[in-house]
């Protein structure tokens, strides 16, 4: 059984952070061989949403983060990830759900894999850029508006 949890950025503690940052890299650095700089000073920043999905003994399974964009109006969705042995379990659908509640009426952004693309496109997410490349990693800027 899985629990949804959501904190701002002061409001986690080191090890919560630490096991939502272990699952980052499992994914994105390990398992994709995808090396970027990952500790971008914006995880414990207050504004910074988190929402994941935890196993009873704090394991995160899925996870994803809300940001403010520089014009203080549009929300960044960023670093959805879930873990290799769950996915196809429905877990970054139903965090994609969670965070649109959060999100609301706001516009959004995302930079999706490519391969990704129909999973946002699902959510109301239009492709607004041309492919780049993002730590080797093909992607696309998406928005909603």
């Amino acid at each position: 059984m899985s629990t949804l949890y959501r904190a701002t950025g002061d409001q986690l503690d080191a090890s919560t952070l630490y096991a939502l940052l272990r699952l980052r890299v499992d994914v994105f650095v390990v398992e994709q061989e995808s090396p970027y700089p990952d500790l971008d000073g914006r995880d414990l920043d207050p504004v910074t949403r988190h929402l994941w999905f935890a196993e009873a003994d704090g394991a995160p399974l899925s996870y994803l983060r809300l940001l403010i964009e520089p014009d203080g109006a549009t929300i960044r969705v960023g670093r959805v990830v879930t873990r290799a042995d769950v996915r196809g379990k429905g877990l970054s659908r139903e965090l994609m759900r969670e965070a649109l509640t959060d999100i609301g009426d706001a516009p959004s952004v995302l930079d999706a894999q490519t391969t990704v693309t129909g999973f946002y496109a699902s959510f109301g997410y239009r492709i607004t850029g041309p492919e780049f490349l993002d730590g080797g990693v093909p992607h696309v800027q998406m928005s909603r508006p």
